[in-house]
């Protein structure tokens, strides 16, 4: 039964010729029944031109059908629409062939015409039911029924319909469903696809559920918000089904698929705002060469991933961390193979000697700086370090731009840049103000401050996933911290906007909704593994790391706010430095960090303090955040 199945339903030609012959046959059985009939009842023989009139209906019938493609339909997974055409194609035929025939005198057989066609057009239509009943039952033929998996979708919708239509034609999946919920007075208490459909309210829901065996529930919602998400995950969470989702699945880097599978609700799915969608072109970078520093990492390979689907002129990846570049290198090269001019080297953005070759070598024009050390921690153990990479990494990177002729430099910043309390948020500042005093240049430089990114090497919710995976505790430094997200494609997304929209020091922000807070987070991670926070999990909090806030800013209070072409991003733009005066702090940071390293007595913190204007301690701005909490409560 399968090697017929395989070879007779599932081949495409040989399906459609089958279905030709078939409809073929149709056609001159009504037409021989007819003929028979006629003679029978009134005596009337065929003649010649009924003969000659049935060939020019079967002429017109058969060739408006293979022109329009309508053996090319996939009939056990077409809709009214498909069935519609058909009637329609038939309905163009008859009138084409009455007109012939009305044309040579034919008039006779007018009538024999329009009933051929009216009864080759029903069995047609009774074929393609027929195959699919003969495909369905080929198809879960031998299953047995203890092997489905009962479910319920949620949504009686287009997508639930055809969610419910291709789990029963198909043996390929272990789900069965078994009814709909949904919250239209229309559709309930009604049936759609021969299922029940039951109220999402209905207090005896949970009963009916239990009636019909389910065991799995499937949200299958067009354009689902995250809220309702979270909604329906939790109600039906707390009811004990185990809750999927219907939908693209979310692959590496949080970029989407295209086809719709049943898939595991995922943290993306709960907790963030709908992906912000830029309006503007990204064809500026075609044919241009683009260097990416720090091209290895999360941010710096997802750029790398989007300017390449740009057909760029030249892209360079710049890296320190070897393995990191080689992994981009080899899905690029995988990807696109020899229609993309890829380059990777490896080197340090502290090397001013191997910038120079580099910018000399390939001459780029446009310029995303990614490389950065961006651990709060342990910048806050190894300052001389941040500075060393972070600062003069991007002096000597966007010293090189100007000098080789970039006509655009866009430095990657941080949401820690704002009223920074520790020295990585501080670099951030300091490279911003760098960028800043630029404005002057032949080089378009600017700079994209966004939050946290969500899954980036060394983010929350990587960790976040190990410690669940490891039994736990998972570990939050404090019940009330709050943090911005974004995704990666986002992230990307908005340095490629900056880098075609960048004119003169710009700060571009993205509009990133409310702050999450991070111990939500960690309780809606444990529910996803199917576990309880505080009962299966534990939630251990550990107290605030060195530098570290309660809560994040993404603007500075002495900052100017205008919005873009685009309306989720604006321009923070404060008075900018000289470049003199910049020099004057970078070698007042120089010597700082030669006595640090020379054992001599020099504060790192105390340096920036006094070079970048809204750093404070910690402790100060956690301080106040308490009695401002404290003041509203």
């Amino acid at each position: 039964m399968d090697k017929i199945k395989n070879k007779w339903l599932n081949n495409n030609k040989i399906r459609n010729a089958l279905l030709f012959l078939i409809d073929v046959l149709c056609f001159f059985l009504i037409y021989v029944i007819f003929e028979i009939t006629a003679f029978a009842l009134y005596g009337v023989p065929p003649t010649g031109d009924s003969r000659l009139a049935t060939l020019v209906l079967f002429a017109f019938f058969f060739g408006v059908r293979l022109i329009c493609r309508s053996y090319r339909t996939v009939w056990r997974y077409s809709d009214t629409r498909a069935y519609l055409k058909l009637v329609v194609f038939d309905g163009i035929s008859t009138l084409a062939a009455i007109y012939i025939v009305f044309l040579h005198g034919w008039r006779e057989s007018i009538l024999q015409i329009a009933v051929v066609a009216s009864l080759t057009c029903l069995m047609t239509l009774c074929a393609r039911f027929g195959y699919r009943l003969v495909y369905k039952r080929m198809n879960t033929a031998g299953k047995k029924e203890s092997s489905y998996l009962n479910i319920a979708i949620v949504g009686a919708g287009q997508l639930g319909v055809l969610l419910a239509q291709t789990l029963r034609s198909t043996t390929k999946t272990p789900y069965c469903p078994v009814c709909f919920i949904d919250i239209d007075p229309i559709k309930i208490g009604g049936k759609i696809s021969d299922l029940p459909v039951y109220g999402a309210t209905d207090q005896n829901l949970a009963a009916m559920l239990e009636k019909n065996s389910v065991k799995e529930i499937v949200i299958a919602i067009n354009e689902l918000d995250k809220t309702r998400a979270d909604y329906l995950f939790h109600y039906y969470g707390d009811m004990g089904y185990t809750v999927k989702l219907y939908s693209t699945p979310i692959l590496e880097n949080n970029r989407q698929g295209s086809e719709y599978v049943i898939r595991d609700f995922q943290i993306e799915d709960l907790l963030f705002r709908k992906p912000v969608e830029y309006s503007q072109s990204l064809g500026y970078y075609t044919g241009k060469t683009v260097l990416v520093t720090g091209g290895g990492g999360s941010i710096g390979s997802e750029l790398c991933r989007r300017i390449a689907t740009c057909n760029p002129g030249k892209l360079i990846i710049f890296d320190i961390y070897e393995n990191n570049a080689y992994e981009i290198q080899q899905e690029l090269l995988q990807t696109y193979g020899d229609k993309l001019n890829l380059t990777v080297e490896i080197g340090s953005v502290r090397d001013r000697a191997r910038l120079d070759y580099l910018f000399r070598t390939y001459r780029p024009e446009v310029v995303f700086h990614a490389a950065a050390h961006k651990h709060v921690p342990l910048m806050e153990q190894s300052s001389c370090e941040a500075i060393k990479n972070n600062i003069f990494g991007t002096y000597n990177t966007a010293d090189m731009a100007e000098k080789y002729g970039a006509e655009r430099f866009i430095l990657i910043s941080s949401d820690k840049a704002v009223n920074p309390t520790n020295v990585m948020g501080a670099t951030k500042r300091m490279c911003e103000m760098l960028i800043q005093c630029r404005t002057d240049s032949a080089t378009r430089f600017a700079a994209v401050r966004f939050g946290n990114v969500l899954g980036s090497n060394g983010s929350v919710i990587p960790l976040f996933r190990k410690q669940i995976k490891s039994g736990g505790p998972v570990t939050v430094t404090d019940k009330r911290i709050t943090r911005y997200f974004m995704t990666i494609p986002e992230a990307s997304q908005l340095v490629l906007q900056a880098g075609t929209m960048a004119e003169r020091g710009e700060l571009f922000v993205l509009d990133m909704g409310e702050p999450v807070v991070i111990y939500d987070l960690a309780q809606k991670m444990i529910r996803l593994c199917g576990l309880e926070p505080g009962k299966d999990i534990e939630i251990k909090e550990i107290g605030l790391r060195p530098g570290e806030k309660l809560y994040e800013e993404l603007l500075m209070q002495s900052e100017k706010q205008t919005k873009t072409s685009d309306d989720k991003i604006f321009i923070e733009q404060d008075t900018s430095l000289t470049r003199e005066r910049i020099e004057e702090y970078l070698s007042v940071l120089r010597k700082t960090v030669d006595a640090v390293e020379a054992g001599e007595a020099a504060s790192i913190h105390e340096t920036l303090m006094s070079i970048v204007p809204t750093f404070q301690r910690a402790e100060q701005f956690n301080q106040r955040s308490k009695e401002r909490e404290f003041v509203k409560a």
